[in-house]
């Protein structure tokens, strides 16, 4: 499974540059469409190997709660990772603006810090889900419930992530 994740992540990016470069360095510009609308794909792809797995009887690790937590990532902040790459292509290749980096200071920082988080949250959020929907699949409330274990730290990292992110409403940071 972990080396499925790890293929995953390295197809994402693959489909993006691909679609990017097809974009920037080619006139075809439908394939470059076609490559970008395939990203998603991964996600169905990982999600799908992880639910035959379980359902085949595969023993729940923490791969599989992994796996939860790359879905939930990707769908949270692939639109972003994907405009953050869309924006350097087309600076280097398409004589584009050049990228626009994120405020350092003041409210549109803490404005972006918020924004962020909510991010996280919603990634932390699709993964419950995706973990429900294993435990659903799977049917064995007590085979699954090693894959819960992976909310846990998460959950201290998310509060952690809303107490420095909000507090840069409290207490911007100045130039």
């Amino acid at each position: 499974m972990i080396a499925l994740i790890i293929g995953c992540e390295i197809g994402f990016w693959v489909l993006i540059a691909l679609g990017l470069a097809v974009r920037y360095l080619t006139s075809a510009r439908r394939l470059s469409t076609v490559l970008l609308a395939c990203v998603p794909l991964v996600d169905v792809l990982l999600l799908t190997a992880a639910v035959i797995d379980l359902r085949r009887g595969g023993e729940t690790s923490f791969t599989h709660g992994l796996a939860a937590i790359y879905i939930g990532v990707s769908i949270a902040f692939g639109p972003q990772m994907i405009d953050w790459a869309d924006q350097r292509f087309a600076h280097r290749f398409a004589g584009g603006p050049a990228p626009v980096r994120p405020p350092k200071t003041g409210s549109a920082h803490a404005a972006r810090e918020r924004v962020q988080w909510v991010r996280h949250l919603l990634a932390y959020a699709v993964a419950a889900v995706v973990l429900g929907l294993f435990t659903l699949l799977v049917g064995e409330l007590d085979r699954t419930a090693p894959l819960w274990g992976v909310l846990a730290p998460w959950t201290v990292v998310l509060a952690i992530d809303f107490v420095v992110s909000f507090s840069y409403t409290v207490l911007p940071r100045r130039s």
